[in-house]
């Protein structure tokens, strides 16, 4: 996927957004949104993790297989997975939060793919509930019911 159809792509999510009646000063944006970058150690293999659990498909490599695209969607931001030479230290300070049709299930099949469930911990906030999981390089994530 060049550039240039990953811009394509954001233009329709513009498109949607226009509509919204921000406040004044937010109408003058300094840049938009391309795709979300998720650094690690084997863009591959985590990239082919999150594909089965967000069910869409690789898409592009570059930089001989440096970064691994995965297909975009209605309701699913291209997301790209870049090789770093320094492993993950501490939480996840940005994370993606998945919307399940139920936890247990969810969590049984992350499971098979690879990730994990780490704290082992549900919580709950007004008919919210959800659980943080690992993808298999220990990269935090919420999945949620309600």
């Amino acid at each position: 996927m060049r550039l240039s159809m990953l811009r394509g792509f954001v233009g329709g999510w513009q498109d949607r957004l226009r509509g919204i009646a921000w406040p004044e000063e937010a109408n003058v944006a300094v840049g938009t949104f391309l795709f979300a970058t998720i650094d690690c150690a084997d863009p591959e293999r985590l990239a082919r993790f999150w594909a089965a659990v967000l069910g869409t498909e690789l898409d592009t490599t570059m930089d001989g297989g440096r970064y691994v695209f995965l297909k975009g969607s209605e309701g699913l931001p291209v997301l790209c997975f870049q090789r770093v030479p320094e492993a993950k230290s501490g939480k996840t300070r940005m994370h993606l939060d998945l919307s399940v049709a139920d936890l247990e299930d969810a969590t049984a099949r992350i499971s098979e793919l690879g990730g994990s469930w780490p704290g082992r911990v549900e919580k709950a906030l007004e008919g919210f509930s959800w659980r943080t999981l690992a993808d298999p390089e220990g990269n935090e994530f919420d999945i949620a019911v309600g």
